[in-house]
């Protein structure tokens, strides 16, 4: 295991108030989004998407490293040169989704288990050769009626130790990402104990299997109310609540932190990260690690909605992409203000 390497890797992934890009989702949910916005649901129609993103100008300013999903690895754009090679040359790092996706975990109602291990060890090490220099794992926990159950946390949080244990053996870092999900009329309150439950386990899974702590990055869900509870809480809560929690449950040997965007709107996912950020400031002493972002749609979903699959809007999609890149750039020097939004 090359753990300087590993080390250098994660730190450069949450360097220059930069974060993550996921452009990871699977051909069907890429289908979905496309569906909305009656654009053809094709192999030729997501390559000319993804092109649009990794050839934004001045994108590597912003965004440090970006999640691709198998077919992206392996697409190129028009002319022939491969994404892989764009997205070094614009001096960011390649990563890929390597689970394949959440399935019923049996005797568990309403509980889900990330499946994707079996071959892993091979996937990886051709995934290094392509040039990918990390990787991607997501979990998902459901909150609800006696959910989640204690069955459900250990077995994700021992599927994702094995998968980080499997990465940096093949030389890439991985992202290890237990998400609380935002369905449900939960309070705050109980994302929050959920969410330090979650992570404790995570983490003591993570030290059995021997995974060199600085060597990864940790992308958790914020605390947060569910989508439908009576009461949303304040930016500025949400941001103490977050802070507070990871304060409880991840080692300070971890180097960043990026924050999933799990459903918030593109401008609450900004502010909520400034928030964390611009608070922790006056601290005596400074948080023991970065926190940057990891958004998908909270970063894409302005730019997909102006592109609608015409060559026409592309130029104009890449403006809107790179706006919402620089407002969380902004949110994580802690200088993010609405009016940016009207720049």
């Amino acid at each position: 295991m090359r753990i300087q390497e590993l080390a250098d890797t994660a730190r450069a992934l949450v360097a220059d108030h930069k974060g993550l890009l996921a452009m990871d989702e699977s051909n069907g949910t890429c289908n979905k989004r496309f569906a909305k916005q009656c654009i053809p649901q094709t192999e030729e129609a997501r390559r000319a998407y993804r092109e649009l993103i990794v050839t934004t100008p001045h994108l590597g300013e912003c965004i440090s490293g970006v999640i691709l999903y198998d077919e992206t690895i392996r697409q190129s754009k028009k002319d022939g040169s491969p994404f892989i090679e764009v997205i070094r040359e614009a001096g960011i790092i390649p990563g890929i989704k390597v689970d394949i996706g959440a399935k019923d975990l049996a005797g568990h109602p309403g509980e889900k288990i990330t499946e994707g291990l079996d071959g892993l060890r091979d996937r990886l090490k051709a995934y290094f050769a392509m040039g990918a220099r990390f990787a991607k794992w997501r979990a998902v926990i459901a909150l609800g009626d006696c959910l989640p159950t204690q069955a459900c946390i250990e077995t994700n949080a021992h599927a994702l130790a094995r998968y980080a244990a499997l990465c940096q053996e093949a030389g890439l870092v991985p992202i290890v990402e237990p998400e609380v999900l935002m369905a449900g009329d939960h309070t705050m309150e109980q994302c929050r104990a959920t969410t330090e439950q979650v992570l404790l386990n995570v983490f003591e899974q993570l030290h059995l299997q021997g995974v060199v702590l600085e060597g990864l990055i940790l992308k958790p869900n914020m605390i947060l109310p569910g989508l439908t509870c009576p009461q949303q809480d304040a930016v500025e809560e949400v941001a103490d609540a977050t802070v507070r929690c990871l304060l409880h449950a991840v080692p300070a040997a971890v180097p960043g932190i990026a924050f999933l965007s799990g459903g918030q709107s593109a401008k609450l996912a900004s502010a909520r990260l400034n928030a964390m950020n611009s608070r922790s400031k006056p601290r005596a002493a400074p948080l023991p690690w970065a926190l940057a972002f990891s958004y998908a749609r909270a970063i894409q979903q302005p730019a997909l909605e102006i592109w609608r699959g015409r060559q026409s809007n592309v130029v104009a999609a890449q403006r809107a992409l790179h706006h919402r890149a620089q407002c969380n750039v902004a949110a994580r020097r802690g200088a993010y203000r609405e009016a940016m939004e009207s720049m």
